[in-house]
């Protein structure tokens, strides 16, 4: 069955990183009144490259559900088609378009909401902005239902912080939401959170049992036991690098949580 091809108009486009070349996009599909989708999944933009083969890349949606209106986080890569293709103002300026299909992916919230920690490097943030959008938006209900959001993003300079501002002044606003900026090669006047994300999902964990008084590492799930029979109290949402979603994921296994337990998006 062909997928439906949709139309998307770029309305705005800002640089929200010049050190990582990272742009910000925010897209309209106007032949369509509204595109539903879940917070955390992808599209797939298609076009055709210089040697006139149709190029197909996925890029997760950066913000939650709203109308016909789609948004991308992007980091220019070298060499990369669809990624300069996006980036470079001459050849995609205000009013421009793009095909895309989707939605797609399963990198979604579980349901019921639990306490969750959103861990992400780079442009692994993109689908973060959707669940915390989702979670907390600006002009409905709450849907965390107080649980405890952590979101633990890690990149290797300040700069590469992308949205820091909004997680910032989203963490001012709820209580409940934590925002843990990290930097791996921060400079002197940088004050907050250093190293690697692993090392500061292991501390919520082990600061959160202990005040649960929860054993940790928990006692072994028997994995034949079918996750719907399961009642999970946390969840872990990885996305990045390869190397980061299998760092963290290795650090939660030691910690005996069930592979259900973790959802994960990784790209190289």
């Amino acid at each position: 069955m062909a997928r439906e091809i949709y139309t998307a108009r770029l309305d705005k486009k800002d640089c929200i990183s010049e050190p990582a070349q990272c742009y910000h996009f925010e897209f309209v599909l106007d032949q369509l009144e509204s595109f539903p989708f879940t917070a955390g999944q992808f599209v797939s933009a298609v076009a055709e490259d210089a040697k006139g083969k149709m190029q197909t890349r996925a890029y997760s949606i950066a913000s939650a559900s709203r109308g016909n209106r789609i948004d991308f986080c992007v980091n220019r890569v070298e060499e990369g088609f669809f990624s300069n293709h996006l980036a470079d103002l001459p050849d995609l300026p205000i009013g421009s378009t793009i095909q895309v299909h989707g939605p797609h992916g399963h990198f979604i919230l579980q349901q019921p909401i639990t306490d969750s920690i959103l861990v992400a490097t780079g442009t692994g943030v993109a689908p973060m902005r959707g669940f915390t959008q989702w979670l907390f938006p600006a002009d409905g209900p709450d849907r965390s239902d107080g649980k405890d959001i952590w979101l633990v993003y890690g990149t290797r300079h300040e700069s590469d912080l992308y949205y820091h501002e909004e997680f910032e002044a989203l963490a001012a606003r709820h209580s409940n939401f934590h925002y843990l900026p990290t930097l791996s090669r921060a400079l002197e006047n940088w004050t907050g959170l250093r190293g690697y994300v692993q090392d500061h999902v292991a501390r919520i964990i082990e600061k959160r049992a202990a005040r649960l008084g929860l054993q940790i590492p928990q006692p072994a799930i028997d994995p034949s036991i079918p996750a719907a029979d399961l009642r999970f109290d946390i969840y872990a949402y990885i996305c990045g690098l390869n190397d980061m979603v299998s760092g963290v994921r290795e650090r939660l296994a030691g910690f005996g949580w069930h592979r259900k337990q973790i959802i994960f998006e990784r790209y190289d």
